[in-house]
């Protein structure tokens, strides 16, 4: 099992990366940059090639609709080159409020705009000259449609590597399921190792049938807040918030995939007195109606026994890197858990 650090939108980031650094000597293997509607990744994640050796360095994640499928395939391309090898190109279609409020782009056809774009950038990487006809991407630009001088080019450097991996986040049935069928990777959300497959099981078994082998397993990234020690227990209060956010804010009643799964986790009741909360205003009252079951089993907060339980149900789950957001006062204090899980894990 491998761990990632999940690298927040705020904050000092060259004060982040000088940590980042220090949590890699500590046994980080991953380090994840997220973009939104905040500064781009692609920077961020040049800067920490620049500063680190052998940390894989992963977009978490790459919006479809903000760069063409080529582009999104000459910047992984990209920072594959400048990391030597190390980049894995999280992807995600986001959401409509960020897609067209933020960019000014029609959200559409996520799914089908998806496989396409995993389609175009593996032909980019293997230096295939670009021709596709798609429902939703034809290269080059048919005449009608242009000048008529769109040529059928190929990638003028020789990638680092043909294959980059593709890590996915998906949480809709729909999404999980393209994902196991295309991904190299899976990025969940709120994964409960013991009821995920109560949530996910059947999305993932029907994309794994259409699996080509030749893809290997697929690989399962989950995130989690960290604090390893005795009366940590308290640290689970703040992650409320977070889950609520999500149970309760996400989307509107009747269309929340998140408190959708907060239902198929047995939480029926919980999720819609959440929901009905934060939508009120009520978003201190949202938080404390979150179960305590659901902050603890879905996070590593908490004693090393606790932890060690943990990771054994990760395991269990098919989890094969856990992404942390390490909770302390000091970088020294973050660094430490990273240094303690990597102990725990190696176990």
């Amino acid at each position: 099992m491998e761990i990632g650090l999940l690298i927040n939108y705020a904050g000092g980031f060259k004060e982040l990366a000088a940590e980042v650094v220090d949590m890699e000597a500590a046994g980080l293997d991953l380090a994840v940059v997220a973009e939104a509607y905040s500064y781009d990744a692609v920077s961020q994640l040049g800067y920490l090639a620049a500063k680190t050796e052998r940390l894989k360095l992963m977009s978490g994640i790459l919006q479809l609709y903000t760069r063409t499928p080529t582009l999104t395939a000459m910047t992984a391309a990209g920072l594959d080159y400048v990391s030597d090898g190390r980049y894995i190109l999280g992807l995600g279609a986001s959401g409509p409020q960020v897609i067209e409020g933020f960019h000014g782009v029609k959200y559409d056809a996520p799914l089908g705009r998806t496989r396409e774009v995993v389609e175009i950038c593996r032909k980019v990487w293997k230096r295939e000259r670009m021709e596709y006809e798609g429902k939703y991407y034809t290269l080059p630009l048919p005449a009608d449609q242009g000048t008529g001088l769109g040529k059928p080019l190929k990638i003028i450097n020789q990638p680092v590597r043909d294959n980059i991996p593709i890590v996915l986040a998906a949480v809709g049935h729909k999404n999980v399921e393209l994902t196991a069928e295309i991904a190299d990777g899976w990025q969940p959300i709120h994964f409960y190792p013991e009821k995920a497959k109560a949530v996910w099981g059947e999305s993932l078994e029907a994309g794994l049938a259409k699996r080509d082998p030749a893809l290997g397993p697929l690989q399962i990234l989950t995130s989690a807040a960290l604090a390893i020690g005795d009366g940590t227990e308290h640290l689970r209060e703040a992650i409320k918030h977070y889950i609520a956010l999500y149970v309760g804010g996400m989307g509107a009643r009747g269309k929340n995939f998140y408190n959708t799964m907060a239902c198929r986790y047995g939480y029926e009741d919980e999720a819609k007195l959440i929901q009905d909360l934060y939508l009120d205003g009520k978003k201190m009252e949202a938080a404390a109606a979150v179960p305590d079951e659901l902050a603890r089993d879905t996070n590593l907060v908490g004693p090393e026994g606790f932890i060690r339980e943990r990771i054994a149900a990760y395991r269990e789950a098919g989890v094969t890197t856990i992404l942390v957001t390490p909770i302390g006062a000091t970088k020294e204090e973050r660094v430490a858990h990273i240094a303690k899980l990597r102990s725990i894990v190696d176990e």
